[in-house]
């Protein structure tokens, strides 16, 4: 799938969804900060769910460019109960690790409204994911930069990606065993550890990668998520060994028939 592709099907189809949705889950980047201030006051009428904590501590964090020091604080700053914060979290950790399982899920719900998307090969599948994913990630920017740059040791701030590892993997390993299916013979079959494995590695790759980048849109990304999906998919793509079989079984049939 190419990028334009991607972008028609994003919005010809999902675009009111994205929208949508991303303000339903409060992680859509606001685009009226003139308005902020009314935002706020609206949002502490209503009804505390994980989606506003999640939007509250996003607020606090690039308001004040440090996580708060205490549950305690950030709840009496934001007017709550100190228990409503452990009902959805057991502290702020938990919340920073389900604050990338909303952008993952944000994704899937996406790219699976679409009727287009079941008929798609598993690279197109891939490539979809991998765009909408950093699409997501680009309408909270700030944030993600911020998380991921918080801890001068980079292997902390990976310690909330773990919850997202094992949904990529299990995504990954959907397509593979998708895959799998249409090839009978065993030796075929592509390994779903290793694959989801490897696809793990690409996202942190172009998480790097998309972090660093500089360009108009963000289109240096867009490239490296098409050039790397593609060669990952080459690497594990077995069609020319089966063609080989294929070629084998159809010499042997014809050899048993004389």
């Amino acid at each position: 799938m190419s990028k334009i592709r991607h972008v028609e099907f994003l919005t010809n189809i999902l675009f009111n969804e994205i929208k949508y949705k991303l303000n339903n889950t409060y992680i859509w980047k606001r685009e009226k900060e003139n308005m902020a201030t009314t935002k706020k006051a609206t949002t502490a009428n209503k009804k505390l769910d994980s989606d506003r904590l999640i939007s509250l501590y996003m607020d606090y964090v690039l308001e004040n460019e440090h996580a708060p020091k205490t549950v305690y604080k950030f709840c009496k700053e934001n007017k709550l109960q100190e228990e409503e914060f452990y009902n959805f979290y057991g502290s702020f950790e938990g919340l920073e690790k389900g604050i990338w399982e909303k952008f993952y899920l944000n994704t899937v719900n996406v790219i699976e409204k679409s009727p287009e998307y079941p008929g798609f090969t598993n690279r197109e599948k891939m490539l979809t994911f991998y765009y909408t994913f950093f699409e997501v990630l680009t309408a909270n920017r700030s944030y993600v930069l911020f998380t991921l740059k918080k801890d001068p040791t980079p292997i902390k701030n990976l310690e909330q990606l773990k919850g997202l590892r094992k949904n990529v993997k299990h995504f990954s390993k959907g397509l593979v065993a998708e895959g799998n299916k249409d090839k009978t013979l065993k030796f075929l079959q592509q390994p779903e550890e290793i694959f989801s494995e490897a696809a793990w590695i690409q996202l942190l790759f172009l998480l790097k990668f998309w972090m660093d980048d500089n360009s108009a849109q963000f289109e240096s990304t867009d490239v490296a998520i098409e050039k790397s999906v593609n060669t990952v998919f080459d690497v594990f793509d077995n069609t020319p060994l089966e063609r080989v079989v294929d070629f084998g079984k159809f010499l042997y049939k014809q050899k048993m028939a004389k």
